[in-house]
């Protein structure tokens, strides 16, 4: 296996060889207030756990299952934002861009962008995303196998990317499901970067509800004991106060009074993983 990277972000390092960090945050930035509030509440419970966190912001949900859903209140009224928020909370932050042109703004204020999975192969996003000089975190489309996310990495690599991270997202099965491969996270870790489980949309429902994704959050947390039992660089999920009511991926979102529990235990895991990630089954 290759020599295992690691990417710094504010105080925070992601690594496959250290402890795990979590990504966490609501889906989409439904009013600057209650984003607001869920921020401040998230960087509460991580503080009380002492444990690594970046919050993620999405301004923007450009890949809705129907026209009529809403999308988010737009780059420029979340810039100014997150970047106070930022400020304020004293954590870094990644932020979903959609097109090249974004990229350098959305910079501004993020510590990471990130790629989503349905645009995982556009080159020219790529490159702007690592043009920027900011770490860029990709999440490996629903289409594609782990190996194919090495072209994904040599693409930053190739235009001088200073951070790289690959998401594992869950991969199409039949039609409206999604299934995880694990054998996946060790493949991405080959390539040296930091790999993330993102156990939120893992369990997703594309279109499952017609006119919206749906989803079954009782596996979240299987699916992320498993993924952290692989001794990875971090988890990803997405959290909500009212997941019934929220504007998008409410069916998979993670309740925010979930959330101590579920890292309590994902970390607990991670240290017994970490004792034994040197043992090997050859």
């Amino acid at each position: 296996m290759a020599k295992q990277k690691e990417v710094k972000v504010g105080n925070v390092t992601f690594s496959n060889d250290r402890p795990l960090v979590y990504i966490a945050g609501p889906c989409v930035i439904e009013t600057p207030k209650s984003y607001a509030a869920e921020a401040a509440q998230l960087k509460a419970l991580f503080s009380a756990l002492k444990t690594p966190f970046v919050l993620k912001a999405s301004f923007d949900k450009a890949n809705r299952t129907s026209h009529g859903s809403f999308r988010g209140i737009g780059m420029e009224a979340a810039l100014d934002l997150l970047k106070d928020l930022k400020h304020r909370l004293g954590v870094p932050l990644l932020v979903d861009v959609h097109e090249p042109a974004q990229a350098s703004r959305v910079a501004e204020a993020a510590d990471i962008l990130q790629v989503p999975a349905f645009m995982c192969r556009q080159t020219d996003l790529l490159y702007a995303c690592a043009d920027t000089g900011r770490a860029v975190n990709v999440k490996k489309g629903q289409f594609l196998s782990p190996w194919e996310a090495e072209n994904i990495v040599k693409k930053l690599e190739s235009r001088g990317a200073k951070g790289i991270m690959l998401t594992e997202r869950g991969s199409s099965f039949g039609y409206g499901n999604l299934v995880v491969d694990m054998r996946g996270l060790e493949v991405m870790k080959q390539f040296g970067w930091p790999v993330i489980f993102d156990c939120t949309h893992s369990v997703q429902k594309p279109g499952g509800l017609g006119t919206a994704t749906g989803g079954d959050r009782r596996f979240i947390m299987p699916l992320a004991k498993a993924a952290a039992a692989l001794k990875i660089a971090g988890l990803f999920f997405e959290a909500h106060p009212n997941p019934a009511r929220a504007l998008s991926d409410g069916p998979n979102s993670l309740k925010l009074s979930a959330v101590k529990p579920l890292v309590s235990a994902l970390n607990k895991v991670d240290r017994v993983a970490a004792e034994i990630s040197g043992v090997s089954s050859n």
